[in-house]
């Protein structure tokens, strides 16, 4: 059996158990990146709605000594829908944080995307909130731990209100994340590869070497704006983004 097919294996038995696994990394440190990403396609399952964009801050590619973010995958399983509640069964290690979300109105394919394209394919952008979670044990991941875990994808929040893009500064929009009625985390665009439209250039083009690219109505979940915050059962989240508004989610203390 080879080391995609056996990650692959562990990594489904830690979804399926709810115990978190060991770091791949550890039992097959020669794991390449291109093999990570071959074990992250192998454990997607349902109706892919959108991609996320991981590790766009400089200080977390700094901690995984890497220059580049990753990028997983959304599927429709995994949305939750605004002011709703998540059971907090459903995750292994929860840590939420708050992105500017791209809703494509027409196709990009790479390689060559440009700021420009991205511009004009985005129909519109909303705040959300990524629940991020990892199915490996203690969030002790590398940068081919993260990615065979689907970039550590969890749950993810979309806003109510769409805005387009035009007349927006998304650079400058800066953010606040509440967890019960507290700022546990602050940000602007800029942390995000310098501006969110940047990574969705910097997606666009990393999907082309996979053969791969973003459709008209998919989600892009742009990367971070501010730090992470953990989070369990009967924590209450709004993410404001301003220029776009707010967004929400509760966790049960029940799964």
């Amino acid at each position: 059996m080879s080391a995609v097919t056996e990650i692959a294996e562990l990594l489904k038995e830690a979804r399926r158990s709810g115990v978190p696994c060991e770091p791949p990394s550890v039992r097959w440190p020669e794991l390449t990146v291109q093999e990570a990403y071959e074990v992250q396609a192998r454990g997607v399952t349902g109706q892919v709605v959108g991609r996320k964009i991981g590790l766009t801050s400089e200080a977390v590619q700094k901690w995984l000594g890497v220059r580049e973010p990753d990028f997983g995958v959304l599927t429709a399983k995994m949305a939750v829908l605004d002011g709703l509640s998540v059971a907090s069964g459903e995750l292994l290690q929860p840590r939420a944080e708050a992105e500017v979300a791209f809703v494509l109105g027409r196709d990009l394919e790479g390689p060559g995307v440009t700021a420009a394209e991205v511009i004009g394919a985005t129909d519109y952008v909303l705040p959300a909130i990524e629940i991020i979670d990892s199915r490996i044990a203690d969030w002790k991941i590398t940068f081919e731990d993260t990615i065979c875990d689907n970039a550590s994808s969890g749950l993810f929040v979309l806003g109510s209100s769409p805005r387009s893009l035009m007349g927006l500064d998304l650079r400058q929009a800066g953010m606040a994340l509440r967890k019960n009625g507290r700022v546990v985390s602050t940000g602007a665009g800029a942390a995000c590869l310098g501006h969110p439209v940047n990574a969705v250039v910097w997606l666009a083009n990393r999907l082309a070497g996979f053969g791969q690219g973003l459709k008209a109505g998919e989600v892009v979940l742009s990367g971070a704006l501010g730090p992470v915050t953990p989070v369990e059962g009967g924590d209450f989240l709004r993410a404001e983004i301003s220029g776009l508004g707010s967004v929400q989610v509760r966790f049960g203390r029940e799964g």
